[in-house]
């Protein structure tokens, strides 16, 4: 019998070896400009089957015409990656931000992933910030924190006006503004740039610094070697870790059980606040996604800064925030949302009754071309046989009737039923009744736009900033379907559901625009100040 399973385990390595070694090869060649506009007739048929707002900003007719334009400038054969950028950019012009397109990138066998995993790149540890006059190094989750603040002028050989100029072409806001292609192509240059260009072992970056110009070189290196630096640096800033004893320390049955009960409150505790474990610096730096504090004079000021709505257990947090915000008898409140893309509609949701007094619908039932959208995000067009198999047989005997009671239909439009889109839902009793400020900027996205119109709306807070990347009469988001398209292997995502607030503004394609407009600069960055929070605390304090 053991023989058997070696076997079969020899026989299914080989082909997924072969697996990985044709798809390389099919992504690496030419496709024939047949191929090429099949692919693209299959984007539009999907794009038409399940995106509700299809046409929200621009016209049946000029989409037409601009995909059967593209398709018209296929006349040879064509690279995946060639044939990404000419689609992209077409597919873009619908403006839903929740569209996404990826190339192929090549496949490594399990042994060549093995030894990949090994190493890791410099670069990535870099977070990038696009103020007003400026591409900055915003951050430095590596060893070398004397960067933070430089400007960045060149990547490699590429003046930094020209990588941004084009990876614009490469995603997309809701509607018409541009502040979320400003900031968000901050957000996301590090992936943007390995797309492009793929994964390097080395990327010489010009950077300034006050008056000075210099070139770093970001490489890829070993993991092990980035942990022995962490270790070291650790035991420099804890004295205690220097006193080494070698001894090994038999604990009682007490302290074993208080380091039980220690670690139980460290795991709630991350969960609660939303430990981002990614960027975790080393075992002395956490960072979590939902973070509270009590500043300005006389720490009188309650501040939450919300990076996004995706992680952890959220309850609690509110919970615990706003019976200390109670306790301390606070008047004023600000809310940062500010390079917060969005999340989970429940989180949102949940939030909003803390911060109204009154019976609410949080938002609208979700627009849906298909009574199934739950299903048909399961459902993708390279998703494995297996994968199909287990759908079909266990998912959807469950979520057809479970849809079928979530949907219905009224004036020829399908609607499906979100918890969140309860009419006369209850306000929490530790809502707060005090002046709500709410600091937003073009990476405000989804969730948070959809929180902030509802704040907007009902005139409950002074909003500072700029104005969001998010859509003020709602976004296409909730399940995503998947595409793979066959012949060039590009990916293809879409939102199925319009999510919108019962109110709705008559301008549509542009964000939730501030109370008072701050853009800040790199003089800003160089002396370390928030201009949009000085804003707020110096309103507070007249």
């Amino acid at each position: 019998m053991k023989k058997y399973i070696v076997v079969l385990f020899l026989i299914l390595l080989s082909a997924s070896c072969v697996s990985v070694k044709n798809y390389n090869k099919q992504i690496a060649g030419l496709h024939t400009p047949e191929e090429l506009k099949a692919d693209v007739d299959i984007v539009y048929h999907k794009l038409k089957k399940y995106h509700p707002k299809l046409y929200q900003f621009v016209s049946k007719e000029s989409l037409d015409f601009k995909f059967d334009s593209l398709k018209k400038t296929i006349t040879s054969p064509m690279s995946s990656t060639d044939f990404y950028k000419k689609l992209t950019p077409v597919v873009f012009e619908v403006r839903q931000g929740h569209i996404g397109i990826s190339p192929p990138s090549k496949r490594f066998t399990k042994k060549e992933w093995k030894a990949k995993r090994k190493n890791f790149s410099e670069f990535d540890d870099l977070e990038f910030e696009n103020v007003n006059d400026a591409f900055l190094i915003k951050q430095n989750y590596g060893i070398d924190s004397t960067i933070v603040g430089a400007e960045v002028l060149k990547v490699d050989e590429t003046p930094i006006e020209q990588l941004l100029s084009e990876y614009k072409k490469f995603f997309s806001s809701d509607g018409f503004n541009t502040s979320f292609e400003d900031r968000f192509i901050a957000l996301r240059f590090s992936s943007m740039y390995f797309k492009d260009k793929g994964y390097l072992d080395s990327l010489p970056i010009t950077l300034k610094l006050n008056d000075s110009v210099f070139t770093k070189t970001f490489r890829r290196i070993p993991k092990d070697s980035i942990k022995n630096i962490l270790k070291l640096r650790d035991s420099i800033n804890n004295k205690d870790s220097l006193k080494v004893d070698k001894k090994v320390v038999k604990l009682t049955k007490e302290e074993k059980k208080a380091r039980k009960d220690k670690l139980k409150v460290t795991f709630k505790n991350n969960r609660k606040y939303g430990y981002i474990r990614s960027k975790k610096l080393s075992k002395s730096d956490k960072i979590f996604t939902r973070n509270f504090d009590f500043i300005g004079k006389d720490s009188a000021v309650a501040y939450m800064k919300i990076s996004n709505f995706n992680n952890g257990n959220y309850k609690d947090f509110y919970k615990e925030v706003f019976t200390k915000i109670d306790s301390a008898k606070a008047d004023n409140l600000i809310i940062d949302l500010r390079d917060n893309t969005g999340g989970r509609l429940a989180e949102i949701a949940n939030l909003y009754t803390y911060l109204t007094d009154k019976e609410h619908q949080f938002i609208e039932k979700g627009q849906s071309l298909t009574p199934f959208p739950f299903l048909k995000s399961m459902y993708s067009s390279n998703t494995s046989i297996l994968g199909t198999a287990f759908n079909f047989l266990i998912i959807s005997p469950v979520a057809i009737p479970f849809e079928l009671l979530k949907g219905s239909k009224k004036d020829g439009i399908r609607y499906y039923n979100f918890p969140s889109s309860k009419v006369n839902a209850e306000p929490s009793s530790l809502n707060f009744k005090g002046k709500l400020y709410v600091l937003i900027n073009g990476n405000s996205f989804s969730a948070s736009s959809i929180l902030s119109t509802k704040l907007h709306a009902t005139k409950r807070a002074t909003f500072v900033g700029e104005e969001t990347g998010g859509h003020y009469n709602g976004t296409v988001a909730g399940m995503t379907k998947y595409v793979g398209l066959p012949n060039s292997k590009v990916k293809l995502g879409f939102g199925m559901l319009q999510i919108q607030s019962p109110h709705q503004t008559k301008e549509n394609g542009y964000g939730i625009f501030p109370d008072v407009e701050i853009i800040p600069t790199k003089e800003d960055r160089a002396k370390g100040v928030d201009p949009e929070l000085n804003w707020i605390l110096n309103d507070i304090k007249k």
